[in-house]
């Protein structure tokens, strides 16, 4: 079992930045692929950036991509979300996931395996 506890949100401005982290339990988090998800209000799930457990290999949705930067200390068991030139479509729940292949094989929210509570981060314009 891994819990996964996420910190950082916050109110920022348009063309701010946040740095979200997430910090799970448990002794094989080089094992798993992690992921960063975002549901902002009334919309679905979507997936926001995903990184190898071993190789540290990352993925990013097309919408963040240049500006978000992912990555992991597995010596902290902690995964990172460097969030910078924000907007206010960024504004969402943020959530870190785990998916216990270790590497990226499916950015589906269905398909992971552990979550979660999300912090909440707020652009405004």
């Amino acid at each position: 079992q891994v819990q996964l506890v996420e910190s950082g949100g916050g109110l920022v401005q348009a063309g701010g930045s946040l740095r979200l982290s997430c910090a799970a339990s448990g002794r094989t988090f080089s094992t798993y692929a992690m992921m960063w998800f975002r549901q902002a209000p009334g919309k679905e799930r979507e997936f926001v950036a995903a990184i190898n457990g071993n190789n540290g290999n990352t993925y990013y949705a097309d919408s963040v991509k240049g500006r978000f930067t992912i990555s992991r200390d597995n010596a902290k068991n902690t995964v990172y979300l460097q969030m910078n030139s924000l907007k206010p479509e960024d504004t969402a729940v943020y959530y870190c996931a785990a998916d216990r292949s270790t590497v990226v094989v499916t950015t589906q929210a269905s398909r992971m395996d552990y979550w979660g509570k999300g912090t909440l981060v707020t652009v405004s314009s």
